[in-house]
């Protein structure tokens, strides 16, 4: 029996610690569960206000209605006793003395129904503002789960996946080579065709003052010269022949 009870025991303490694993993995997910559950709440809770509440303004209606009636039935009663109608007069009498014992008994259920409203809407208030607290904490608490989600995979990732960033990292050197070695051929081209191409010994023969580009600057400015000569001097005839 003892090692029976022991097992059962044991079953009992396995049972309890999945629960709390299950909790604890889903503590989020049941905390905004309960928030929802409480908005219903007061939204029904909300809905019971609004029956009190009629039942307030009912009964304020009621009273007003009794106040009218008695002070009719009073002037009424005032009126038999000057007809010298003594027995009318009490039995009027009597039906005001029911009207405001009616309104009495109004009067408390309306005081009733006005101290269950306003005792009602703060605890409205109350829960409403400790659900948007709650809500604030959720959000906050979901914020921070996140971010130790994302600092955990990316701990997982480094750790367990160290020999894929080593690859990837000699991928992106062989990348970086493959890209130097084409910037140093382009280069190496370029010298050469300065070197040995058509386009250098132009440069040479224009460097020796050879050929058709040689000086063509210095061919340019001479011409422009012999035609501001030209126009000066026959600027100066016009001038002369006047």
């Amino acid at each position: 029996m003892t090692v029976i009870k022991k097992l059962v025991t044991l079953l009992r303490g396995s049972a309890r610690e999945i629960g709390e694993s299950v909790v604890d993995s889903n503590a989020t997910r049941i905390y905004e569960q309960e928030i929802i559950d409480a908005r219903h709440s007061i939204e029904k809770a909300k809905g019971d206000l609004t029956g009190v509440m009629a039942k307030e303004m009912q009964s304020a209606r009621e009273i007003e209605r009794l106040k009218n009636e008695a002070a009719r039935y009073e002037g009424l009663a005032l009126e038999a006793l000057n007809k010298t109608q003594e027995g009318l007069a009490l039995d009027v009498a009597s039906k005001v003395g029911l009207l405001e014992q009616e309104l009495e008994e109004q009067a408390k259920a309306h005081a009733s129904y006005a101290l269950q409203v306003s005792k009602l809407k703060e605890l409205i208030k109350s829960a409403e503002a400790r659900i948007r607290e709650h809500e604030r904490e959720i959000n906050i608490a979901k914020t921070t789960e996140s971010v130790y989600r994302a600092t955990q995979s990316i701990s997982e990732n480094i750790g367990s996946g160290g020999s894929r960033l080593a690859n990837a990292r000699e991928s992106l050197e062989r990348i970086r080579a493959r890209h130097e070695d084409l910037s140093d051929r382009m280069t190496a081209s370029q010298q050469l065709e300065n070197e040995f191409g058509h386009g250098a010994l132009e440069k040479k023969l224009a460097a020796a003052g050879i050929g058709n580009d040689a000086d063509r600057t210095g061919k340019v400015m001479e011409r422009i010269r012999a035609r501001q000569a030209g126009n000066g001097t026959a600027t100066g005839t016009g001038n002369g022949a006047q």
